[in-house]
């Protein structure tokens, strides 16, 4: 037998069920006992070898998860939970208030989006696959939404036999939260994603307390965010563009982008640095994500009356045909609409219809993960596959990484640097292979942490 040890008296272990060599699908098993706790439960996205993992069956049998704890909202973090539910978990969701209000609004609506996608793709007969069916669907996403128990920051919580879990601020976005487990007198840290310590909007993450085992985000480990003012850049864009009566394409994710892509504009629009033009919000998750952000003040920056402000000074999109009006209309105005790595969503509609005027400009205002059309046009690619049809693509380019809303490497030293002692271990994960490694590398010399960058599907034993 593999391990005779009773389950009471086996080591704790951590299993990378995602994340392990990819940015995206965040997935963390820790087992202790005979207790199984998911940290994280998200969508792969990007190369279809990362995303055909979304259609295999889950690692692990999902009734055989006692608890899963969500870092935040993202769909690479939380985006794989209806399927989870539908699959078998049967345990509690938890998460921050404010995560658990921004998966009612993300959960439905990626829902929506994968049934949408699988009827284009039925319809267009682009699809290998005689009946393409979405991963999961509306009354998933409901049944997994039921599952949420939210908690406070700070606060430890019981969540499996033997197994406590405390959440502390992240940044990032709205309830965004770092993840600790505490169990058999030993703490596992995870990150989930840093905030940066200057966003404008979000406040930044709490400083790193001693942890056993550290388990580190790296999507921004190989590089530093450009110096210059993404404010000024996004103006310059804008008032160019606009000159020429053109379209300006902002693909942003619908909560945390889309909030401070509209905060630079309405300071801009305040100053008189950017002409009076029409900006478009198409997204509804956009749209119900205010509420949201006036409920939680603390976690963010701004005071009642510019988020009032920032909130008026957009046309919000929210019914399909007023959408599919924005492509009749032309310019000058300006877009933003999710999915901020062209994924999906409706800013594919808007890429279709103005992506092959020389006159328009899209603006790419985060990373950008390796497969994804917004990858491809940072690389330089001037043709892209939309709806089964090869799209040119004529219009400025733009990569405001700047933008971001993640710690780049240097944050993320800096960050670490905050802890009290050294963890035993460090397990770097959610970033491309060059940007993981070239962290782990980072902290191993500078800081003398041991690190090293886990496999896909790798156990470990936590000692």
């Amino acid at each position: 037998m593999e391990n005779s040890q009773p389950a009471a008296d086996a080591p704790a272990r951590l299993r990378f069920l995602g994340a392990a060599d990819t940015v995206t699908g965040s997935r963390y098993l820790v087992t202790v006992g005979d207790q199984h706790v998911l940290v994280d439960c998200g969508l792969f996205q990007g190369f279809k070898v990362l995303r055909d993992r979304n259609r295999a069956p889950f690692p692990v049998p999902p009734h055989t998860i006692d608890a899963v704890v969500e870092s935040h909202a993202h769909l690479d973090h939380s985006g794989y939970l209806p399927a989870l539910v539908r699959d078998g978990f049967r345990g509690r969701i938890h998460a921050t208030e404010g995560t658990a209000e921004l998966c009612r609004i993300l959960l439905p609506d990626s829902a929506h989006l994968l049934e949408e996608e699988a009827r284009y793709a039925a319809k267009g007969r682009w699809s290998k696959h005689p009946r393409p069916e979405p991963l999961y669907r509306p009354e998933d996403a409901s049944v997994a939404l039921e599952h949420f128990h939210p908690s406070e920051f700070g606060v430890r919580t019981r969540v499996a036999e033997g197994v406590e879990m405390e959440l502390v601020p992240a940044g990032h976005i709205l309830g965004a939260a770092q993840v600790r487990l505490h169990f058999r007198g030993r703490t596992i840290h995870f990150t989930g994603d840093i905030g940066r310590p200057d966003d404008p909007l979000m406040r930044p993450p709490a400083a790193l307390a001693a942890a056993d085992v550290l388990v580190t985000e790296s999507t921004y480990g190989d590089r530093r965010h450009d110096p210059e003012s993404p404010e000024r850049a996004l103006g310059e864009i804008v008032r160019r563009v606009a000159a020429r009566g053109g379209v300006v394409l902002i693909p942003a994710f619908a909560v945390g982008r889309t909030e401070t892509v509209l905060l630079h504009l309405s300071r801009l629009h305040d100053r008189g640095a950017i002409p009076t033009l029409p900006i478009f919000v198409n997204s509804p998750m956009a749209v119900s994500a205010v509420d949201v952000y006036r409920r939680h003040p603390s976690e963010h920056r701004l005071g009642p009356e510019e988020l009032e402000r920032m909130y008026r000074l957009p046309n919000l999109v929210t019914t399909v045909d007023d959408s599919k009006m924005l492509n009749l209309r032309g310019g000058p105005m300006v877009i933003i609409s999710a999915s901020g790595m062209l994924a999906g969503g409706r800013i594919l509609h808007h890429v279709a219809a103005y992506g092959s005027d020389r006159a328009n400009a899209i603006v790419l205002t985060g990373f950008q993960a390796g497969g994804t059309r917004g990858a491809a046009l940072a690389r330089g690619a001037r043709e892209l596959r939309i709806f089964g049809r090869d799209i040119p693509i004529r219009a400025e380019v733009h990569n405001l990484d700047s933008m971001s809303a993640h710690a780049d490497a240097d944050d993320l030293v800096e960050w670490m640097k905050s802890a009290p002692s050294p963890p035993g271990a460090v397990y770097v994960t959610h970033g491309e292979p060059t940007a993981a490694d070239t962290l782990r590398a980072r902290i191993s010399h500078e800081l003398g942490w041991p690190a090293r960058v886990p496999e896909h599907l790798e156990t470990v034993v936590i000692r």
